[in-house]
């Protein structure tokens, strides 16, 4: 299956030592998933539709999903 990369507004929480908590990820105008938890952090590459960042592996809605970090911008792997 075929993704693209979509940028997304994300709500996020800076926690007192620095770290980014993301709380909220709006896919589009009608539809906003709240993060459950984050699993892990850490430095990674996109291999699917391609980009370096800090990838979040968080679980939204009881599945795991990927958000990634990449120079001050957020965004998920989309469907095409």
């Amino acid at each position: 299956m075929e993704r693209k990369k979509k940028y997304v507004p994300v709500i996020v929480r800076f926690e007192a030592e620095g770290k980014l908590r993301p709380l909220m990820i709006e896919f589009d105008g009608n539809h906003k998933y709240p993060v459950d938890r984050v699993l892990d952090v850490r430095r990674a590459a996109c291999e699917s539709v391609g980009g370096v960042g800090d990838r979040y592996t968080c679980r939204i809605q009881g599945q795991e999903s990927y958000l990634w970090f990449e120079k001050g911008r957020w965004f998920v792997e989309e469907k095409a």
